[in-house]
């Protein structure tokens, strides 16, 4: 402090104005000298000793602020809390809701295309069968007419040919005859409209088929109209034994 007090007179001087200089004193309670291992001594402010950033050291009021604003804190918290359990809550049920929506949907997809195919077959159906009395016609033709000449053996091989076109065409709806000869009677697939008597074939087997049948693919589209084997009925013995005279 002397030397600075010092260089400013020094400088004054050289100025040529007069300055007064005054001891500046500082009271023992805003510093205090202490001493280190060198000798020099060393002034510190009372107040770093209190505060080491200088700042104003925390008070009750200070303190009770910090509290009252934690609890706002957990209350918001809390709430926030709250309203995300009920979001997700919504959320959970919206989803729920979605999937039973697609699955209502789904099912009435699925309903609205079994209909869609169950009409097409069933229109499908009703064409063929429509279609099988003329197939049922050209086979009778083909089993009584008898070409005799030339002309004749023409005209049947053009109608024979018409005929078999039209099988084709069947065959590639996926229709496809039966062949009963020979089997056992089935309800499912025959219609009786006939029996024989015989010992040749067990009881119920088919003997003939007088109206083709048809499969629709694994469905029947028409049932066969067949003859079936009956039991023969054995003759009763005749008593040729005249009654006795009496």
């Amino acid at each position: 402090m002397i030397d600075e007090n010092k260089q400013v007179n020094n400088t004054s001087q050289q100025l040529g104005e007069p300055i007064e200089v005054k001891q500046v004193m500082m009271s023992d309670s805003a510093t205090q000298i202490n001493s280190n291992e060198s000798g020099s001594e060393v002034t510190e402010p009372v107040a770093a000793q209190n505060n080491v950033s200088g700042d104003t050291a925390f008070t009750p009021e200070n303190v009770t602020v910090v509290t009252e604003t934690t609890e706002q804190e957990t209350v918001a918290i809390a709430e926030l809390t709250q309203k995300i359990e009920s979001l997700k809550a919504q959320l959970e049920e919206r989803n729920t809701q979605y999937m039973r929506i697609a699955a209502d949907f789904e099912n009435y997809r699925k309903r609205n295309q079994k209909e869609k195919e169950d009409l097409e077959a069933q229109v499908k159906r009703n064409t063929i069968t429509e279609l099988l009395a003329v197939v049922d016609n050209f086979e009778r033709a083909r089993s009584h007419l008898k070409p005799q000449t030339d002309g004749e053996m023409t005209i049947h091989k053009s109608y024979q040919s018409v005929y078999k076109q039209l099988v084709d065409s069947l065959k590639r709806l996926g229709v496809s005859p039966m062949r009963p000869e020979g089997q056992e009677f089935d309800p499912n697939l025959h219609e009786a409209v006939m029996r024989e008597p015989t010992d040749e074939h067990p009881e119920g087997t088919v003997l003939e088929e007088l109206v083709r049948g048809y499969y629709l693919g694994e469905r029947v589209l028409r049932h066969a109209m067949v003859k079936v084997a009956a039991p023969k009925e054995d003759t009763p013995a005749q008593d040729n034994q005249s009654p006795a005279n009496s």
